[in-house]
């Protein structure tokens, strides 16, 4: 054999070089296996238990590599790029999914192979960015708010005005590092729908997010401003309920507010990429995550809301009724899912790299 051909694969180990070299001389079919022992996942950060991915791997014989994003945008971009020839299992949210489809990036779901499915809760069926769940499978799903360290003795408003109005300013703040979600903060304390694409509405919440970066520490995802708060660093951040749950269990004298004037409720989905390399491997993973058991570990794990039905059922009564987790129905009025605003999109890249550039 050229050993040329052996260092171009930049072996670092003989156990590995030694695999490969077996499974070239055994052939083809040895390098498709050998191929197919591995999934890719491309998902969110701390969005998943580690014990539940180790315990695929037993069951399927295979390993799992997981690669992070903290925003949308972040994800679309890798996976119009070749991404979606790369992973396995992606995670979009709700409003991200009509995308990828027109933009074909994702390959149709075959039912019979997700027996699962009939564990979804009925809310979660057949969603409108979906129909049929032809393309995605809920996940989790979760609102977006404000985590706050009030300062001793105060009882503060649950409004988007602790971070936009100056003089309600309770200290240092974050905001979070993902276009749509900033914007439909400012869209509703504005009074305005977060799906609004009236420019006049665009350049009005513009003007007020570009106020607030001056007096804000900066952006981060909602992993960072959680941390941030926890740290001390700063005393508020925009973060999604999920982290907001783990931050309160960490120290309970934080809060989680979901502002008066409303914010967004979103569902996250288990999807395949258009050219995923081992489709009926991925298929078997969202399967899997379907299992109730499962299902209930990763809400356990990511204090995040299930959307498996036996799942919820499975969780303790404090778990399965946390407020910041499970938002009651009155609270649950005033939220809203966002939606593809198709090319409307364009104007807010361009009022996000204006408002990252200021």
């Amino acid at each position: 054999m050229d050993t040329r051909l052996i260092l171009c694969f930049g072996f670092r180990s003989p156990g590995r070089l030694l695999s490969w070299l077996l499974a070239l001389w055994m052939g083809p079919a040895s390098l498709a296996a050998a191929a197919e022992a591995r999934l890719n996942l491309f998902i969110w950060s701390e969005y998943i238990d580690p014990a539940v991915v180790a315990d695929f791997e037993k069951a399927h014989n295979c390993r799992v590599t997981v690669d992070l994003y903290e925003d949308s945008e972040s994800m679309l971009a890798r996976l119009a790029n070749g991404g979606d020839a790369l992973y396995d299992v992606a995670v979009p949210s709700d409003n991200m999914v009509p995308v990828l489809i027109r933009r074909g990036l994702l390959a149709p779901l075959r039912h019979e192979t997700l027996t699962n499915l009939r564990h979804l809760d009925e809310p979660f069926r057949n969603p409108d960015y979906d129909p049929g769940h032809r393309y995605s499978v809920p996940y989790q799903w979760g609102t977006m708010g404000i985590l706050l360290r009030p300062p001793p003795g105060t009882s503060p408003e649950a409004t988007w005005g602790l971070l936009f109005d100056p003089a309600r300013q309770p200290g240092p703040f974050v905001l979070i590092d993902s276009p749509r979600d900033l914007f439909a903060a400012a869209f509703r304390y504005l009074g305005r729908s977060v799906n609004t694409t009236n420019l006049a509405d665009l350049r009005r919440a513009l003007d007020l997010l570009s106020a607030a970066r001056q007096r804000a520490l900066g952006f981060d995802g909602s992993v960072g401003g959680m941390n941030k708060v926890l740290s001390g660093v700063a005393r508020a951040a925009i973060v999604y309920s999920g982290e907001a749950a783990r931050a309160i269990r960490a120290d309970t004298n934080l809060v989680y507010l979901l502002p008066r004037e409303g914010t967004i409720l979103w569902v996250d989905n288990l999807a395949i990429p258009a050219r995923a390399p081992r489709r009926e491997l991925a298929e078997r993973f969202i399967n899997f995550v379907l299992e109730p058991r499962n299902a209930a570990r990763i809400a356990r794990y990511t204090r995040f809301a299930t959307c498996n039905r036996e799942a919820r059922s499975q969780l303790g009564p404090r778990e399965a009724s946390h407020p910041a987790i499970y938002p009651d129905e009155e609270t649950l009025s005033r939220l809203e899912y966002l939606k593809d605003v198709g090319p409307a999109s364009r104007w807010f890249d361009e009022a996000w790299t204006r408002l990252k550039a200021r």
